[in-house]
């Protein structure tokens, strides 16, 4: 059994599960996209954002190709799909709608200081971005690819094609420069600065 354009990308669920089942991995693709865009526009309806309803699609085909038992009992693939789809779609906007109400209800209890606080932190990230944005290239790389997007050494050699012991000394550079820039700011600006960079130091730098 082969899927070709001729079918619209529709077979039965026993044999797209055969199909699954023998890895055939060309004619999953020609489903895939035979139905895809159909898929996402049907999301969209739902989630009004189209790149959210790309994921929840691919997310689905994603587990009929993990999940080989999925469409053992489906004998109607088509309704199968756009069923999944919406359900998919629902719960993404319940979701979201949860996290807004949550998100809302913490901002009705915000305080001043609390306000102040996320003010000084935003500010502290701001001074902290300045500062990496002067290291030398693979220093920068590397200390932006530990400390903001939380790789771990091993990970970092793999992605920049160089040893661990490249990225440790590259690290400890990093750190060594950055850490006498920011000992310069506290020594030559004024009061208010000088307390962000110390704070700047002891939450980024060590």
């Amino acid at each position: 059994m082969k899927i070709n354009e001729a079918t619209d990308g529709i077979v039965t669920g026993e044999d797209l599960l055969n199909l699954i089942e023998d890895d055939d991995k060309s004619a999953f693709t020609i489903f895939y996209s035979n139905n895809f865009q159909k898929l996402v526009l049907v999301s969209d309806r739902y989630v009004k954002n189209i790149h959210a309803a790309e994921e929840i699609v691919q997310d689905m085909f994603l587990k009929i190709w993990e999940d080989k038992g999925l469409l053992l009992y489906v004998n109607s693939v088509k309704a199968y799909l756009y069923r999944s789809v919406v359900n998919a779609s629902l719960n993404y906007v319940n979701r979201q709608k949860n996290i807004e109400k949550h998100h809302l209800k913490i901002a009705e209890h915000l305080t001043d200081d609390d306000i102040e606080i996320i003010n000084e932190q935003n500010e502290l990230i701001v001074l902290l971005y300045n500062e990496i944005e002067l290291l030398p290239e693979k220093c920068q790389k590397v200390f932006k690819l530990s400390r903001l997007e939380g790789l771990k050494y091993r990970d970092i050699a793999v992605e920049l094609s160089i040893s661990e012991k490249t990225v440790e000394n590259h690290m400890s550079n990093a750190l060594r420069l950055l850490r006498m820039r920011v000992i310069h700011n506290i020594q030559t600006e004024d009061p208010k600065s000088k307390a962000k960079y110390f704070s700047l130091l002891s939450l980024f730098l060590y």
